[in-house]
């Protein structure tokens, strides 16, 4: 059901991939709530995806960049301003990509090269998109950023390995940023810690449907699913959350803030 509640807002969303990435059900809740906005995503990832298909029913423009270039991003952000015929209102951030989980090796044995790469993409990215878009002035007063993040910031899950140390750094980029961002422009900036999620590169993680279920059984209210983000991805972007910024926002259900459950408890009955 649209409340139109985006109409008239223009945005950028980044990490579409596919009908699973929560970026691709963020861009058609927008959709459905009045918004236009680019889509983009790393040339590679657009050569692995089906980005076409949301374009199409979105009416969306695509303009391939790759986060980690400030080139790529001044092209990114300027072109947008321009084809969607004024600033910016919102950017989605939903990237995310650890080489070390994607060549199985272990935390303790990192390779500093997939490291220093996978920290790049996954969290210094985000503070690029902010500075260059900061620079050209592209954000319009009481814009919304928001960046896609996982409790492993917080708490050790052993086989998220370096991809918790990428999350913890993106949530500090989300703070310190959003303070400069909000005295001088009144943008706010927040993440959302999204429950386990079945997307491309939530499944890369090992154990991952095992900890799906885990955390399904932790949560009082269940798993949150990637369209439910997308309504509070959706809400963020509106005028109702313009007193929100610099903030983590947990998505998860209740997990966060639950010791035990009766039913996880259960397991362990003998």
């Amino acid at each position: 059901m649209s409340n139109n509640i985006l109409k008239g807002k223009r945005g950028i969303i980044f990490g579409a991939l596919n009908a699973q990435s929560i970026a691709w059900k963020v861009a058609e809740r927008a959709h459905e709530e009045g918004a236009t906005f680019v889509l983009t995503n790393a040339p590679i990832a657009m050569r692995m995806g089906e980005i076409n298909k949301l374009a199409e029913k979105t009416g969306s423009e695509i303009i391939p960049a790759d986060a980690t270039s400030v080139e790529d991003l001044d092209n990114l952000i300027s072109q947008s301003v321009e084809i969607l015929g004024g600033k910016i209102d919102f950017i989605l951030h939903s990237i995310g990509m650890s080489i070390n989980v994607r060549k199985g090796r272990h935390y303790t044995d990192q390779k500093y090269d997939f490291t220093q790469k996978g920290l790049d993409v996954s969290a210094l990215s985000f503070h690029k998109v902010m500075q260059t878009a900061k620079k050209q002035d592209a954000m319009n007063d009481w814009g919304s950023i928001v960046a896609l993040t996982y409790i492993a910031a917080q708490r050790t899950f052993p086989d998220y390995n370096d991809m918790a140390d990428n999350k913890s750094y993106l949530e500090s980029i989300a703070r310190s940023f959003g303070y400069h961002y909000g005295i001088d422009n009144n943008v706010r900036v927040n993440t959302i810690s999204q429950s386990p999620t079945m997307t491309t590169a939530g499944s890369g993680v090992k154990g991952f449907n095992e900890f799906i279920n885990y955390a399904e059984q932790m949560s009082p209210l269940g798993n949150a699913s990637a369209e439910a983000c997308a309504d509070y991805c959706v809400a963020m972007f509106s005028d109702l959350t313009r007193y929100v910024t610099m903030q983590n926002l947990f998505h998860d259900g209740g997990f966060s803030n639950t010791g035990v459950t009766q039913a996880v408890i259960e397991k362990f009955s003998d």
